[in-house]
């Protein structure tokens, strides 16, 4: 496969097809504010997916579940700001999608006007069929997200790898099939064994994002505060961390305090 990096003014849903084809690897983060975005934009990301792990990140609860749409469209809608290149996914979250085609299309439609995000990502197989749809057929873009759903968190109970048993590897290679046949653009396939993840990126023509499904995958994603290393209490197997941000700002913090209560700072040249 070849690794050559050609030079895109701006990624569409297109080029994500184009880039698959031509056997360049795609890379994706998250982010959920304008500062942020504005940097990982501006580093050559092809996909910023603003998560609904926001949730968990910027917010502090234990699982996705809590975030509201609204708070989706605030978290979308600064990070849409900060953008020049990279395609902007958001999550439809929890509650938003799963009972009715009809409300599904409404919260899609509003993520969309309200937030001016370039496509939607929405969890689940052939039980979300219908709504995947509704929304495919009103012009917006859809990307799936099979193997670990953590939407589903309490329905599986744990966090654990996905699809290691025949019969759900075998029913997620028929909903990753059945997804490209109805319209999505891409698939995120999360924490399922590597050889199974490699079998799906091959049955299929587009693009699978992989985060931990291992290197047989179209591309990677990675929750932004995860791989700086501001977050350091989740330490899964397929994370890498580029930095460590947590301990570098909590020295750059604390440096900061003990100057300002020792009137080292501000210095006679830090004020006017």
């Amino acid at each position: 496969m070849s690794t050559a990096k050609k030079e895109y003014k701006r990624i569409t849903v297109k080029t994500l097809v184009d880039m698959k084809a031509n056997g360049e690897k795609i890379s994706m983060l998250t982010a959920y504010d304008y500062t942020m975005a504005k940097i990982v934009d501006g580093a050559g990301i092809d996909i910023i997916l603003v998560g609904d792990s926001a949730s968990n990140v910027m917010a502090g609860h234990e699982t996705t579940l809590p975030i509201t749409l609204d708070q989706m469209i605030y978290h979308a809608s600064s990070v849409v700001r900060a953008i020049d290149r990279a395609l902007v996914v958001v999550d439809l979250p929890f509650g938003s999608y799963q009972s009715d085609p009809k409300e599904a299309l409404r919260s899609a439609i509003r993520i969309m006007k309200e937030s001016g995000a370039h496509s939607v990502k929405m969890e689940g197989g052939k039980e979300i069929k219908e709504s995947i749809k509704r929304i495919l057929n009103a012009g917006i873009p859809v990307m799936g997200h099979l193997g670990l759903t953590p939407q589903s968190i309490y329905k599986f109970g744990t966090y654990t790898v996905r699809a290691k048993e025949e019969q759900e590897a075998l029913n997620l290679i028929e909903d990753a099939q059945m997804l490209e046949r109805i319209g999505c653009f891409g698939i995120v396939l999360e924490k399922i064994p590597a050889k199974l993840a490699k079998k799906v990126a091959e049955s299929v023509s587009i693009p699978i994002i992989g985060i931990g499904a291992g290197n047989g995958v179209d591309g990677q994603v990675l929750v932004l505060h995860d791989m700086l290393g501001m977050t350091h209490e989740f330490n899964p197997r397929f994370l890498r961390r580029y930095l460590n941000l947590y301990e570098d700002m909590t020295k750059a913090i604390s440096k900061y305090v003990d100057d300002v209560k020792s009137l080292e700072f501000p210095n006679d040249n830090e004020q006017y």
